[in-house]
């Protein structure tokens, strides 16, 4: 009976025993993750104002031509004259501006990629 009493008193204390002992020491925290690469986004530039091609100028209209009587005969031809060149003037603007054009839908192609990479580098 000694024994089983002693059994019992070793069972009940074992707990209290457990807990008594001395604690391991906590496991360590994770180290932290690596800083994230600094992302460097490119800013766009715009194409230059002096690039903008200049639009020719309409030739001053006479005011002759929208009476009922018409223009005479040299202001007729000088204003014809005058439109001739206008339109040499606009053939030569065309590709001018189709180019600026262009480099104005890159600019804005840049624009949007670099809003979206500084979007990204601000999620990581």
């Amino acid at each position: 009976m000694t024994r089983g009493l002693l059994l019992l008193l070793a069972g009940a204390l074992w707990p209290a025993a457990a807990l008594a002992a001395p604690q391991a020491k906590p496991p360590a925290p994770p180290a932290p993750a690596p800083a994230p690469v600094a992302t460097t986004c490119t800013v766009p530039a715009p194409p230059a104002i002096g690039e903008r091609p200049a639009k020719p100028a309409l030739p001053q209209k006479p005011t002759c031509l929208d009476a009922k009587e018409g223009c005479p005969g040299w202001e007729a031809y000088s204003y014809n004259d005058a439109v001739k060149v206008y339109n040499t003037q606009a053939q030569a603007f065309r590709p001018l501006a189709e180019a600026y054009l262009q480099k104005l839908n890159a600019y804005v192609k840049a624009s949007s990629a670099y809003a979206q990479c500084e979007a990204e580098a601000m999620q990581k």
